[in-house]
């Protein structure tokens, strides 16, 4: 962890260990109102980025995980997860009706292989932002 300070050190052990940029920044005392785009700024920066990769690369070889057994693990719960089934009615009898199986655990799932492989909320070359993945349970009318 060279070139880094202390609070990006910090950073950088607790974003391997939530994924979660928000939770990383405060639990390495940083103490600010614009979180997202002060994390955004922290992931642009090489340092950074290249001192993640290597933490997880260390902890992949000391579990002696394959990167491909990971993302393998990761689309089969997706994919299991996002996959209709039949609903029943309370005598088990199928209503006609269809629902994803467990559309939260789709979508971490999904979230997580984002973040495995790579996949960054940055800007695109337009100006537009990518999509972010929000999940059923986090939905208000405002939101929709």
């Amino acid at each position: 962890m060279k070139n880094l300070t202390n609070q990006q050190k910090k950073f950088v052990k607790e974003y391997i260990k939530h994924l979660d940029c928000e939770k990383a920044l405060q639990y390495a005392g940083y103490k600010r109102k614009d979180f997202q785009e002060f994390s955004q700024n922290l992931l642009s920066r090489p340092e950074i980025v290249n001192e993640i990769r290597r933490q997880l690369d260390k902890q992949i070889r000391a579990l002696k995980v394959e990167r491909g057994y990971v993302v393998q693990k990761l689309l089969q719960i997706a994919e299991f997860s996002l996959q209709e089934e039949d609903i029943l009615d309370k005598d088990g009898n199928i209503t006609g009706k269809r629902k994803l199986r467990d559309t939260a655990a789709g979508l971490k799932a999904l979230d997580a292989l984002c973040k495995y492989i790579g996949f960054t909320s940055n800007k695109n070359e337009d100006g537009t932002k990518d999509a972010k993945i929000i999940t059923i349970s986090n939905l208000d009318d405002s939101k929709i």
